[in-house]
């Protein structure tokens, strides 16, 4: 079904990082789109109250500001979607900067090809720090990921993320928004979406410029909280089992495999090894430079062990 008539509400979650909503809200200022649209900040039980930024933005932006305890993003996104006075919500993580064109690009592309719900790609901007380049880098290159965070070519049914998530109104009264779940919630939405009918699509052009982690202690936490999610969501829906999902772990224990038979003599496996992460060096350089390049072999290493220690940890010794 065509839809002419989409009013966006951007739904943003955020805890304790007022710098970032200022950044954020700078670039919804600059949006080159030419029709109105709402802003609802969600501040989820913070300490570093984002109010007075917010306050800032009033003669900016059709903005709202909402002060909840602390029950984490997905709660706050289903709370923001509830407040809400559009028909077609766009949630965005705290830690993105839109360029001045998304929301024009997303219009177009849903009054071309109607979906009741989207993903956008993420893109590392110039202003980002060496290693959240390679971070990103990590996150999204199709040596590490598969491309599956912006990739068209290398996905089947695309699985929005909700750092840059967008879902009709009429989707989020069927599915009830996000569950309760504290990492993968987003896929879990996903797969409810699909139950229910809906289709979903990735917006190539309506890419997001994620910071992410700004330290490779805090994406090793954050990639084994979505390693430990997938078991969780193969058991809820089997039918998206892949085996794929198993390969992060299965790289980090032939690595460390590798690394036993070195001190025996032998480097035949390790030679593997060697060779990939002299794959990942060039290929990051050629696309961000020999520094960027450098990091993202511990970057990515640092995502395999995240992921593939994670979905260890969820399959065989938490009970699902």
């Amino acid at each position: 079904m065509q839809h002419s008539n989409i009013n966006f509400s951007i739904i943003i979650p955020v805890y304790n990082r007022p710098n970032e909503i200022e950044e954020l809200l700078a670039s919804l200022a600059k949006q080159n789109f030419n029709q109105d649209f709402q802003v609802l900040i969600i501040e989820d039980g913070s300490d570093q109250k984002s109010d007075v930024i917010v306050e800032s933005y009033q003669t900016k932006l059709n903005i709202e500001y909402f002060y909840k305890e602390n029950t984490g993003a997905g709660a706050s996104r289903n709370f923001g979607m509830q407040k809400a006075s559009g028909n077609y919500f766009i949630i965005l993580d705290s830690d993105v900067i839109l360029p001045e064109q998304y929301l024009t690009e997303v219009h177009t592309a849903l009054l071309k090809n109607y979906t009741d719900a989207f993903g956008g790609p993420d893109a590392a901007h110039k202003s980002f720090t060496y290693l959240q380049k390679a971070i990103n880098y990590s996150m999204t290159s199709l040596l590490t990921t598969g491309g599956i965070r912006g990739k068209k070519q290398a996905v089947g049914k695309f699985q929005p993320r909700s750092f840059n998530f967008g879902i009709s109104k009429l989707a989020f009264i069927k599915t009830a928004g996000f569950s309760k779940m504290k990492n993968g919630e987003d896929i879990d939405l996903t797969f409810r979406l699909w139950e229910n009918g809906f289709k979903t699509q990735l917006i190539e052009s309506a890419y997001v410029f994620h910071k992410r982690r700004s330290s490779l202690q805090q994406f090793f936490k954050q990639t084994f909280g979505f390693g430990t999610a997938r078991p969780i969501l193969n058991a809820k829906f089997p039918s998206t089992s892949k085996i794929t999902y198993w390969f992060p772990s299965l790289f980090i224990l032939g690595f460390a495999f590798s690394i036993v038979l070195v001190l025996f003599g032998n480097l035949y496996l390790f030679s593997f090894y060697y060779l990939y992460f002299i794959a990942l060096l060039l290929d990051a350089t050629f696309k961000n430079g020999f520094i960027v390049g450098f990091l993202a072999i511990f970057t990515s290493l640092t995502q395999f062990m995240g992921y593939g220690l994670g979905f260890l940890k969820s399959k065989f010794f938490i009970s699902n």
